[in-house]
């Protein structure tokens, strides 16, 4: 099976945008209305996980992916996970801290709600902006084991090791 993304997380935290700079596409981002295949990516409107009704959609949709990305947005002073959430869905589990070069962003503070979230796993710092971490995002995504996640991430400048 090739490599298979989805991208999950709360309205407005760049899922869109994030997909839009991993695809390497210079268009606009707009708001997901339903369930978005791409080539290697899935992306998710950010209602299936703020609504817990929609769990059912993204346990269904990640029977189709390798890897699952949990996005936390560096600005927001919440988080929608539910503690532990991650440890739900078996997959290779990546978390996402969005929109870092935000003069608003708190980056500490995303990281913390996302190691609550995952279990283990490496959290990667991106800006879709400056295109900081993508290419990381694309490496990890490559790979096949968790094992092999570490490792690689435990190299590369933008990811830190859960």
């Amino acid at each position: 099976m090739k490599n298979r993304a989805m991208l999950i997380g709360a309205i407005g935290t760049g899922k869109t945008t994030l997909t839009l700079a991993l695809l390497g596409k210079n268009v606009k981002p707009y708001k997901t209305q339903s369930l978005i295949y791409y080539d290697w990516i899935v992306d998710t409107p950010g209602e299936y996980t703020e609504n817990p009704l929609y769990y059912k959609s993204i346990m269904t949709t990640a029977l189709e992916v390798t890897h699952v990305l949990f996005i936390q947005d560096a600005t927001k002073r919440n988080s929608i996970f539910p503690p532990g959430f991650s440890t739900g869905i078996n997959k290779h589990i990546i978390g996402v801290v969005t929109k870092c070069d935000h003069e608003n962003a708190d980056v500490d503070r995303a990281v913390g709600y996302l190691k609550k979230v995952i279990n283990k796993g490496p959290i990667v710092l991106t800006s879709a902006v400056e295109n900081q971490g993508i290419q990381d995002l694309q490496k990890l995504i490559t790979c096949s084991s968790m094992k092999e996640i570490r490792d690689l991430a435990s190299t590369l400048e933008n990811a830190l090791i859960v």
